[in-house]
């Protein structure tokens, strides 16, 4: 009993360090949400110069007032279908950390929503998808009007490998 007690508490705890403000974006028909301290910025979608040798899901690199930042779709990365860019796709500028350096990177979403406040009580963890899955960059579910926002940890969306390519755009 007491044991169940103590995993409740830290999985409260852990939806409490979760609540906060959240940029919520969609994907296909699902929306997702990224910690607001994240974001630097949302642009409309520009000229993406196309990097060979690189994942397909990394679209390639813009200019963005003088600095080069490397561009992912996040549709692609994720497996969904791609679809032609609209006139609400745009671009996410991010800063994700890298263990010895933070990265400014661009994420291509269908379109931004909204920023939501997020409540501790209304986050959930994240469901074990099993071995075979690698959804490790799920924070948490957030249950809101009824829906559920996917909460992304942004710092684990690209392996080691993947960041240290983008890193290497910069």
């Amino acid at each position: 009993m007491e044991e169940a007690r103590s995993a409740y508490a830290q999985e409260t705890q852990e939806a409490m360090d979760l609540a906060g403000k959240y940029l919520t974006f969609e994907l296909g028909q699902e929306e997702y949400g990224i910690g607001i301290l994240k974001i630097k910025e949302i642009i409309g979608m520009m000229p993406i110069t196309a990097v060979p040798q690189t994942p397909s899901f990394i679209k390639g690199v813009i200019n963005l007032r003088g600095k080069v930042i490397p561009v992912t779709d996040l549709r692609m990365k994720f497996g969904l279908e791609t679809r032609d860019y609209h006139e609400r796709t745009c671009i996410i500028v991010v800063e994700v950390d890298c263990g010895s350096q933070e990265l400014v990177m661009g994420l291509v979403v269908d379109a931004v929503s909204e920023v939501a406040n997020i409540r501790g009580g209304e986050i959930e963890e994240a469901p074990n998808f099993g071995s075979g899955n690698h959804a490790g960059f799920v924070k948490g579910m957030a249950k809101i009007a009824g829906g559920v926002k996917i909460l992304l940890d942004i710092d684990c969306i690209l392996t080691g490998e993947q960041l240290s390519c983008l890193a290497d755009m910069h």
